[in-house]
């Protein structure tokens, strides 16, 4: 009885031996392999060793700039912002990379690594809302024009006011409050683009998901399942998707009573160009339109804010180069009785240069071009990249390039307008702000570059338009010495807290 009882152990414990080795080998061999194939990839030498996770949280702008010295014409590897390695792309080899279809490189997936979306949930795959910007609302744009000029007239109006004497202004929150509204104007139309709802989302969800994702990343990946979806941060941005499915549903309910009508005519804006092609997407009730709008509203508004704060600063310490762009200003209006037009904003190239330059100068990262391996490949220079590990493009460092940017460590900030002066199509089109290409990657590249972008610009030129006309600013104590940007490892953002004078100007 004992040895069959022995036996029957021995047994069991053989099985259990069994799977384990097959357990292992199917975890740990594919992780050693990855390990190795990425071992292949010539690592940062960084002040005279390998850069750590710290450094890299410190320097990472300096870190990427020694890498472009070292690698310019190569692939490296350096530790992130995690303690995991990325691989750093020259952009010589960009032109390749466009042509790898999205199972091999996906952007949507760097994406939910990055901000967790499996417990965050917003919105990186729904092809809705790339859809609909890019197939309707830029080419709405010509019409909406007007209407976002008398949204922003209003939201300075409310937000920064008469400002007779020399008034302190928190120009940040001023700024995205502005953005919330003028981009409601577009995102949910005249029903609530003032809505208390919609704009709490608009101001706080980015910085909500920010903090969620943060959360999260502190937890070890093996007990996230269990703890992130019980995390406040995490229950936060599920009671922003009820609000927002709460706050659109009677406006949905509303438009789909009055299609009824024959002579209804629907409003132009996103939430009914979702509406309009919701059923080619399965896309169809107002919890799915608040999910998809919430994307948005992170792809969007905090953006924008960042690159019009950071065209404030510079301008509160570059006075010289205000009264040429008043003078561009009230021109181009001139041609149209001072209504803004598309033709109107074309018009516009030395503020165009001038957005473009600080840009090129404050970055809202110092790396573009995010993807994700999904299966192995090999460049045109024998370099392999694995599956598992995320690329990215070092962006700031070509923007300090003196090859593509002469004289790259000085700002000019009509430069891009001076290299339109041949006047032909191909100068026009490569130096405009809204361009992408393998010497500017702040919108991306390839297909996944922003399709926002030609909104975007046209908000932030509409709203510079109104504060340089009608204002005169400073730095609040009155030095000519540039409010420094908030560096944590990639990441390049103005101070919110700063403040700028603001005073009406005499014209």
């Amino acid at each position: 009885m004992e040895i069959q009882q022995w036996a029957g152990l021995s047994h069991a414990l053989q099985t259990i031996v069994a799977a384990s080795l097959v357990f292992a080998a199917c975890v740990y061999l594919p992780r050693l392999n990855f390990k190795a194939q990425l071992a292949k990839l010539p690592p940062l030498d960084y002040e005279g060793g390998k850069a750590s996770r710290m450094a890299f949280i410190q320097s990472a702008k300096k870190m990427y700039i020694a890498g472009y010295k070292q690698f310019k014409d190569r692939v490296y590897r350096m530790v992130d912002i995690d303690g995991s390695e990325v691989v750093i792309v020259a952009p010589k080899f960009l032109p390749e990379l466009r042509r790898l279809p999205d199972s091999v490189l996906s952007f949507p997936k760097a994406v939910n690594d990055t901000l967790e979306v499996k417990y965050t949930r917003v919105q990186t795959e729904e092809p809705l809302s790339a859809h609909a910007v890019k197939a309707d609302l830029t080419p709405a744009l010509v019409r909406l024009n007007p209407l976002l000029t008398e949204e922003v007239h209003q939201a300075i109006d409310e937000d920064i006011g008469s400002c007779k004497d020399w008034t302190p202004v928190p120009i940040y929150m001023k700024l995205v409050s502005i953005v919330a509204k003028v981009s409601g104007r577009v995102f949910v139309g005249s029903e609530l683009c003032r809505n208390q709802e919609y704009l709490d989302a608009g101001i706080n969800y980015t910085i909500e998901l920010i903090g969620a994702q943060r959360a999260i990343k502190q937890i070890n990946p093996w007990l996230r399942p269990f703890y992130a979806p019980r995390l406040p941060q995490v229950q936060r941005l599920r009671q922003r998707e009820r609000a927002a499915r709460d706050f659109l549903a009677p406006v949905v309910a509303a438009r789909r009573a009055a299609e009824k009508n024959p002579d209804y005519q629907k409003p132009e804006d996103l939430l009914q160009m979702f509406m309009n092609r919701g059923d080619d997407f399965n896309v169809k009730t107002p919890a799915q339109f608040g999910r998809v709008l919430l994307g948005i509203i992170f792809a969007a508004i905090h953006t924008t804010t960042l690159v019009t704060t950071n065209i404030l600063y510079n301008l509160a310490v570059q006075p010289e180069y205000v009264q040429p762009l008043r003078e561009e200003i009230r021109a181009a209006l001139a041609e149209t009785g001072g209504v803004i037009t598309s033709r109107t904003l074309q018009k516009m190239e030395r503020l165009d240069s001038y957005m473009k330059e600080v840009m090129r100068f404050y970055p809202p990262g110092s790396a573009s071009f995010n993807r994700k391996v999904l299966k192995g490949f090999t460049l045109s220079n024998g370099q392999y990249i694995p599956a598992g590990v995320k690329i990215e493009v070092p962006s700031f460092a070509i923007y300090q390039d003196s090859e593509f940017y002469p004289d790259s460590e000085t700002f000019d900030g009509f430069r891009f307008a001076k290299l339109r002066q041949p006047g032909d199509a191909a100068s026009h089109a490569r130096n405009q702000f809204v361009t992408s290409n393998e010497q500017n990657v702040a919108f991306g590249y390839g297909r996944h570059a922003c399709p926002g972008r030609f909104f975007a610009a046209n908000e932030i030129k509409m709203i510079l338009c109104r504060l340089i006309l009608e204002y005169d600013f400073k730095n609040m104590d009155g030095s000519m010495t540039r409010y420094p940007n908030q560096e944590i490892g990639r990441a390049s953002n103005p101070d919110p807290t700063k403040l700028l004078l603001f005073k009406k100007a005499q014209v």
